[in-house]
């Protein structure tokens, strides 16, 4: 087992459940998640991200703990969605925000993202170092079922309707897609995300065009594709450009003309679906549940661990002037009220 100095905690809040209701290890996840009625696709990010983390760190031997109480000291990893706006960690704590596509937490030392463009580095002036770390990618999935063959059929998005293009959900697109023979299934509920053993190709779009509105959002939809063994038609993305090699990846598409364009060459050229299929077992391997295990360990110990020690080796008045600042860029307050705190801080 890993030996860590420094306590790691997962943190959810008491208001969302009882520590005696979380699944005992990372192969339960899913179906504790699909049980809980309480949580809506929109809602489930927040247990996605910290819960399944800590369960799969558990599971490998690496020392942290699951809470629904914040510790008094110690590394803290949270989505952003239970860390409360107004908490502020003391001087033996340090935060990291699991960030998702929401805001920055005003007052975490550190954040975790999803997209490799919210990344920063650490530099000397940077007050919102941030680490890219891939998005966990569905778990449980059910693979493409192999019976089907060479069938070329059923087109599938899988997620959240408010995510699909208002152009794949009016009568043009059914009637495109029945000349060529081809049908369109929206799987909307998270008990069906992790289903893909009927689909042969994925396509996910929010919308068309080049201006990338998404620098939030994580490459899972692409991840989720290779494991399943399919083919996936994507949008103008950061995440999927980042994570691109070549164009087996994926299809991408900025205009209805090319999602046509595109569906027509899969099923024309089954040689391509093939390579596609192929290339993506191998790509998957690059986001197994092993290796994404390996790059939290290192993030928490080459990362989290030094920074949790500069923080506590920070005197108090250092401490509160991080937060002052913090609260300049967060909040935009004029100059004289920032300076102003900056004095009442040194005087406590």
């Amino acid at each position: 087992m890993t030996e860590i100095a420094v306590p790691i905690y997962f943190y959810i809040p008491q208001e969302y459940f009882s520590a005696q209701s979380w699944p005992k290890n990372a192969d339960e996840y899913w179906e504790w998640q699909c049980q809980q009625d309480s949580i809506s696709p929109m809602q489930s990010g927040g247990f996605f991200w910290t819960l399944q983390t800590y369960l799969c760190l558990n599971d490998n031997g690496f020392p942290c703990k699951l809470v629904d109480t914040l510790p008094a000291e110690g590394i803290i990893i949270a989505h952003r969605d239970f860390l409360d706006e107004s908490i502020q960690p003391n001087s033996k704590q340090l935060f990291v925000c699991l960030r998702a596509d929401v805001d920055r937490h005003p007052y975490a030392q550190l954040h975790v993202v999803q997209n490799l463009h919210q990344a920063i580095p650490k530099k000397s002036t940077t007050l919102w170092e941030s680490h890219f770390i891939p998005h966990w990618p569905q778990p449980d999935i059910i693979p493409r079922n192999r019976v089907r063959g060479d069938r070329f059929e059923n087109v599938t998005f899988i997620g959240n309707q408010i995510n699909l293009g208002e152009e794949f959900q009016d009568d043009k697109w059914y009637a495109q897609l029945q000349k060529l023979g081809l049908k369109f299934h929206q799987q909307l509920t998270h008990q069906d995300w992790n289903n893909y053993q009927d689909t042969d190709v994925i396509l996910a779009i929010r919308k068309f065009g080049t201006d990338d509105e998404w620098y939030g959002k994580p490459a899972s939809k692409l991840y989720n594709a290779w494991l399943a063994g399919i083919p996936a038609i994507l949008g103008y993305e950061s995440a999927f450009r980042d994570e691109r090699k070549n164009e087996l990846d994926y299809l991408e598409v900025t205009s209805y003309e090319a999602v046509v364009s595109a569906l027509k060459r899969l099923q024309e050229d089954k040689n391509l679906r093939l390579a596609m299929v192929e290339n993506g077992w191998l790509r998957a391997k690059e986001v197994q549940k092993d290796e994404m295990v390996a790059k939290w360990q290192s993030f928490i110990i080459n990362v989290a661990t030094p920074r949790y020690e500069q923080w506590c080796s920070l005197a108090k008045w250092q401490q509160k002037i991080f937060f002052v600042f913090r609260n300049l860029f967060i909040y935009s307050r004029p100059t004289y009220y920032v300076f102003k705190s900056l004095l009442k801080s040194f005087k406590k």
